[in-house]
């Protein structure tokens, strides 16, 4: 995505570096299911966007041998949220709506590309989208997620 910033610290809001301290906080070391995006690298943050990169390995297939829909919706799940935590106070909000759809297999060896970018950030609803794309820029999955601010 373009004009993402690399590193610049966002008052109240999430800057990459902060960015990539939680997600290395959700996936490294800890026994939560968020440790399935160890392998995602977080490339650059703005306000209301995120960019990162993932190589599919074997530890992200189906028994079919492609990228796994669970893998797929965890990703629009939390990289949608870390969009919506560059935005406003940085609050993670709670999934109220979560939405894939699926275009396209990815394989082992593949290296996708993750983007999310909000649409609308409220008082209490944050809404966001997510597409991750192959090595080519085809279109693997688009993802839609709808938070919700508590008090």
């Amino acid at each position: 995505m373009r004009g993402m910033q690399q590193g610049v610290v966002m008052a109240g809001r999430l800057s990459l570096d902060a960015a990539r301290g939680v997600l290395r906080a959700l996936t490294h070391g800890g026994r939560g299911f968020d440790r399935i995006l160890e392998k995602v690298r977080l490339v650059s943050v703005a306000e209301g966007k995120c960019s990162c990169e993932m190589a599919v390995d074997e530890d992200h297939l189906n028994r079919g041998g492609i990228l796994h829909g669970g893998m797929s919706a965890s990703i629009v799940d939390i990289i949608s949220t870390m969009a919506i935590m560059t935005t406003g106070d940085g609050r993670p909000g709670v999934t109220v709506d979560l939405n894939v759809t699926y275009l396209r297999a990815a394989k082992a060896g593949d290296n996708i590309t993750i983007d999310s970018e909000c649409l609308k950030v409220g008082k209490s609803l944050a809404s966001a989208v997510v597409d991750i794309r192959n090595q080519e820029g085809q279109l693997v999955c688009h993802g839609r997620q709808t938070k919700y601010f508590t008090n």
